[in-house]
């Protein structure tokens, strides 16, 4: 009897040609850009939120306190001395802060939540909370005086904001004064506020450093503080 011959199949298997894990490539770095992408968009936007309902409402409540009382907070109202608590580096924070708006029915920013209003709940680039603390004070504010590259040094009323990443603290910089400078403009961080020199300084810490002060992506973003100069 013949001996039949064993079928040998029309295709073999074989791995990924070159094309083929290119186009892979493609697909997956396409994927990880759009979430990149998408989640800087979401920083950006939360950025926005935060700086247009939290840090402009604290403004607008200031402002409407000086306008319907006639003294900022915490000042003597008989003998005002136009310094937030009648002082220098004297901040108004917590529940006396809430309190004295309260007192003269003056609404509050909506904030983290109902007694709360002085904080508001955000995320850094790792995806972690963090929160920002709004106080009311008055601090000694480097201006320009006399001459090009003369400064002075005069107390000016701010509104604290505590908890800032850099990335935040440049946003809002730059959102504010048109250009990130840490030591000039309305917006300044505190400790660069007073400085009498024409140069211009960054923020002092990084996105990439941690609060140990590491550079790593595997811990919460380092923060800082900033001030924002009031207008009275």
């Amino acid at each position: 009897m013949p001996q039949q011959s064993s079928s040998i199949p029309s295709h073999r298997s074989r791995g990924f040609t070159l094309i083929e894990m290119s186009v892979v490539l493609v697909i997956i770095a396409l994927i990880v850009g759009a979430l990149t992408v998408g989640r800087d968009v979401y920083r950006s936007a939360a950025a926005e939120r935060l700086s247009h309902d939290f840090v402009q409402g604290w403004i607008l409540t200031y402002d409407q306190f000086v306008a319907g009382v006639g003294v900022v907070p915490g000042d003597d109202f008989d003998n005002p001395s136009g310094r937030v608590n009648n002082g220098l580096n004297n901040f108004l924070c917590d529940d006396p802060l809430l309190n004295a708006m309260l007192a003269r029915g003056v609404t509050l920013p909506a904030g983290r939540a109902e007694g709360q209003h002085d904080r508001a709940v955000y995320q850094d680039g790792q995806g972690l909370p963090h929160e920002v603390r709004a106080c009311f004070g008055a601090v000694t504010w480097s201006e320009p005086h006399g001459s090009v590259g003369n400064y002075q040094s005069l107390p000016r009323n701010v509104l604290r904001l505590q908890g800032l990443t850099p990335e935040l603290a440049t946003l809002l910089d730059a959102k504010i004064d048109g250009r990130v400078d840490a030591r000039h403009g309305s917006f300044r961080e505190a400790g660069q506020q007073a400085s009498g020199t024409a140069t211009g300084a960054p923020w002092s810490r990084q996105s990439d450093e941690t609060m140990n002060g590491f550079a790593n992506k595997d811990g919460q973003v380092a923060e800082v503080i900033g001030y924002l100069r009031m207008s009275r």
